[in-house]
C-alpha cells in the first residue's frame, strides 16, 4: 500500500504551492506599482473627499514614479462607485476613496449589494475631517450654552440644516440632540452648498458642517462658530472649543480612507498603506489638509476595519433610537 506516501507527496505539493503563492505576493508587493493605479471616488469633483483624493494621488504618483489616476463616479449613494472597485482585479490597481458615511453610515440605511465590512480589504484612513457646529448671526446666541438653552426653551421651534437625510452632517445633529437633551427641527437639503447658503441668508438657525466649507463665512463674520465636533480643536479655528469641553458628551466627524477588492494580497495592501503613511508625513501634506480643516491620520488595515465598525455601531444607535429613514 504506498497511500501513505501519496498522501505525504500531497501534502508537500499544497505546502510548496502555498510557499510559491506567497513568494509571488511578496514579489508582486516589492515592485508594486508597476503600471498605473486608478483610485475611484464616489463623489463629484471638486467636494472635499475628492479634494483629499486628488491630494493623496498626487503624491503616491511622486513616491512612485507611476501614474494614480483619480476617477470619479458619483451617484446611487456611492454604490456605483462601490461596485466597480469591488468587481475589479483584486491585484492593488484599482482602489476606492471613500469616507464614513459611504463605508459606515450607508450599510445601515440602504440595501447594498457590497457591504464595505465584507466587500473590501481595508488599506489605511488617510484624513481626519472635523466637524463644526455654526449658526446663523440672526440667531440670538454667543455660546454653545445659550443654544442649548434657547433650544430647550422653545423645543422644536429652532431649525437645524444638513446636506441631506442620513448623511454624517444630519446624524452628527441628531447625535447632538440626544447628547443636549434639545429638540430641533431637521431641514434636509439635496447637498451642503445649499445648506451653507440658507444658513448665512438665515432662513434656517443651524448647521453643522466641515470645516473647510465653514470656515471663509466663520472668519468674514458671516456665521458663529459655537463648537468643534470632533475629539480636539481644529487648527484652523483653535478658538473655538469641543462639545466635550462645553459639557456635551458627544464626539462625531468624519474620515477619509482607501480600501481594496477582496482578496488583495496581503503584502501589497501592506506596502500601499505603507505608502500612504509616508504621504502623510509629507510636510506640503500637512499643511494643506490643515488649511482645509482637516488631519493627516494615516492608520493599519485594521485601525480601519476597527474605525468602520465603531462607527457603524455609534450611528446605528442613532438611526435606531431617532427612527431615521430615507426616502
Amino acid at each position: 500500500m504506498r497511500f501513505p506516501n501519496l498522501l505525504r507527496y500531497g501534502v508537500a505539493l499544497s505546502v510548496c504551492a502555498a510557499f510559491s503563492g506567497t513568494a509571488l505576493a511578496a514579489e508582486d508587493a516589492a515592485s508594486y506599482p508597476s503600471k498605473p493605479v486608478t483610485v475611484i471616488v464616489p463623489f463629484s469633483p471638486g467636494g472635499g473627499t475628492d479634494i483629499s483624493a486628488r491630494l493623496l494621488a498626487t503624491h503616491l504618483g511622486q513616491l512612485t514614479g507611476q501614474t494614480f489616476v483619480v476617477d470619479n463616479r458619483p451617484g446611487a449613494a456611492g454604490q456605483i462607485a462601490a461596485d466597480a472597485v469591488a468587481r475589479a482585479p483584486a491585484d492593488g490597481y484599482t482602489l476606492l476613496f471613500g469616507n464614513s458615511g459611504l463605508l459606515s453610515i450607508n450599510p445601515l440605511l440602504y440595501k447594498l449589494q457590497n457591504d464595505p465590512a465584507e466587500a473590501f480589504e481595508p488599506v489605511s484612513t488617510f484624513s481626519d475631517l472635523p466637524f463644526i457646529l455654526v449658526t446663523s448671526p440672526k440667531l440670538q446666541v454667543d455660546t454653545l450654552q445659550d443654544l442649548i438653552d434657547l433650544a430647550k426653551k422653545e423645543p422644536g421651534k429652532h431649525t437645524f440644516a444638513s446636506s441631506g437625510t442620513g448623511g454624517g452632517p444630519h446624524l452628527s445633529g441628531e447625535i447632538f440632540q440626544e447628547a443636549s437633551g434639545t429638540e430641533l427641527l431637521h431641514v434636509p437639503y439635496k447637498g451642503g452648498g445649499p445648506a451653507m447658503t440658507d444658513l448665512v441668508a438665515g432662513h434656517v438657525d443651524m448647521l453643522i458642517a466641515s470645516v473647510l466649507e465653514s470656515v471663509s463665512f466663520i472668519n468674514a463674520g458671516q456665521l458663529k462658530a459655537l463648537a468643534v465636533t470632533g475629539s480636539s480643536r481644529s487648527s484652523s479655528l483653535p478658538n473655538v472649543p469641543t462639545l466635550k469641553e462645553q459639557g456635551v458628551d458627544a464626539e462625531v466627524g468624519s474620515w477619509t480612507a482607501v480600501l481594496a477588492p477582496k482578496g488583495t494580497p496581503q503584502p501589497v495592501v501592506e506596502r500601499l498603506g505603507d505608502l500612504i503613511r509616508q504621504v502623510t508625513e509629507i510636510p506640503e501634506v500637512k499643511e494643506t489638509l490643515t488649511a482645509q480643516g482637516a488631519g493627516a491620520m494615516p492608520s493599519t488595515p485594521q485601525g480601519l476595519a476597527d474605525m468602520m465598525a465603531r462607527d457603524r455601531e455609534k450611528f446605528g444607535q442613532v438611526i435606531k433610537k431617532r427612527n431615521l429613514q430615507v426616502n
